[in-house]
């Protein structure tokens, strides 16, 4: 692709580096932000480094956050009593979208993934073994495992469930009604929370 800028070629190349986004969906972002008033782009670049310098994750839960302990954690409202274990923050906003679910969270930051060179280790899962320590069958009624049902997904939920069997707290699923293979995300509201609703016991699913 031939530029007349090389501030234009510059520009498009960090768009491109965006997931999903190729060299002319760039060039159709950058190409509109140039038609924007100046004071637009600045509140969108000033957006973006604030976002960069200034975010926290949750010293709980590990949650992107605006403190350092997110709104969610410090909200005498939910129901600390039960923990939802997810991969990532976008799974928090799925079922928060949901509003089937009242508890608190534990977000791992990725799936096991040996082909990938990802391991327990580089997971949150550790942080989570020592909160219900911390708490034990005192406070923690029930540890929900929420994640994709993929490969990953089950390879996680299998060496999760080894390390938090000898608590004296129940360990539940999401129930299937989403097709393996398919990352939570993506999966429908109404379909996500009927699966939070009607969570099963994880020794139950590994019987079928």
């Amino acid at each position: 692709m031939n530029f007349s800028s090389k501030l234009l070629e510059n520009a498009v190349a960090e768009f491109a580096k965006l997931p999903g986004v190729g060299q002319k969906t760039a060039l159709r972002l950058v190409l509109h932000l140039l038609n924007q008033d100046k004071q637009d782009v600045e509140r969108f670049s000033t957006a973006v480094t604030k976002l960069r310098n200034e975010i926290q994750f949750c010293e709980v839960c590990h949650n992107i956050s605006d403190q350092k302990v997110c709104e969610i954690c410090s909200s005498h409202r939910r129901d600390h009593g039960l923990i939802c274990v997810v991969e990532d923050t976008r799974d928090v906003m799925a079922i928060e979208n949901t509003n089937q679910f009242n508890g608190v969270y534990h977000v791992l930051g990725g799936l096991i993934s040996p082909m990938d060179g990802v391991g327990p280790s580089d997971l949150q899962v550790e942080s989570l073994v020592e909160r219900l320590k911390q708490t034990g069958d005192k406070e923690v009624r029930e540890v929900v495992f929420a994640l994709s049902a993929t490969m990953e997904g089950d390879t996680t939920l299998f060496y999760l469930h080894k390390k938090l069997k000898n608590f004296n707290i129940p360990i539940t699923t999401i129930a299937r009604g989403i097709a393996f293979g398919g990352e939570l995300e993506y999966v429908d509201e109404i379909t996500l929370g009927r699966s939070i609703a009607t969570r099963i016991p994880y020794e139950n699913s590994l019987s079928k």
